[in-house]
């Protein structure tokens, strides 16, 4: 049996009621983690944020739902799909796929990360577009030589990927190393900012 649209017209006024709810809910601070999906030529993007900033950025082989319910579980469980707090991100991240941007000027929460592996992520963005540092060197920029490992599993944890951009940190003998969204992902970021 197949409906009749013309009697049943909720899809369309379904969404239009749930983006006014979202909006309304974020207007009235009622949301914790706002979130959205973008694509990119490395597929489909989660991003999240907070009030304070993007928090998140996801590649879709991390399961969505997951980083979702790990969201919830440590900063609030008022995660709702809410796109135009995330439409600056967005953008930003289009212009940079697209090769016009090569420094984001975001607002960031680095709420989910700490210590050394925060001090690290914040370090990252001052490896300039086109650049390239070794772990070591990263190491000895945020001042502890012998953190090696240490920047690595940093750059591994890394909740906000190519907007901070651990894609940048490689191996002392040039190769890769990991990514969180795959090799063929830290790959493809490099040869775009090489351009």
């Amino acid at each position: 049996m197949t409906l009749d649209s013309t009697l049943f017209p909720v899809d369309h006024e379904l969404d239009g009621l749930l983006a006014r709810l979202a909006d309304e809910a974020d207007r009235r601070q009622m949301i914790e983690v706002a979130y959205r999906t973008v694509d990119s030529p490395l597929g489909p993007l989660l991003l999240a944020a907070t009030a304070r900033g993007l928090v998140r950025v996801a590649f879709v082989t991390e399961d969505f739902d997951a980083v979702l319910t790990v969201l919830a579980d440590r900063l609030g469980p008022r995660v709702l799909a809410a796109p135009a707090r995330l439409d600056r991100a967005a953008s930003e991240l289009d212009e940079y796929f697209c090769g016009t941007r090569h420094e984001f000027d975001l607002e960031l929460d680095h709420s989910l990360s700490s210590g050394f592996r925060q001090t690290v992520q914040r370090y990252l963005p001052s490896i300039g577009h086109g650049r390239t540092e070794t772990y070591k060197q990263v190491a000895e920029h945020v001042g502890n030589p012998a953190a090696v490992r240490a920047v690595g599993t940093a750059c591994a944890t890394n909740p906000i990927p190519v907007v901070v951009p651990c894609h940048r940190v490689l191996r002392t003998d040039g190769s890769l190393g990991g990514y969180r969204g795959g090799l063929e992902a830290k790959r493809w970021l490099l040869d775009l900012e090489r351009r």
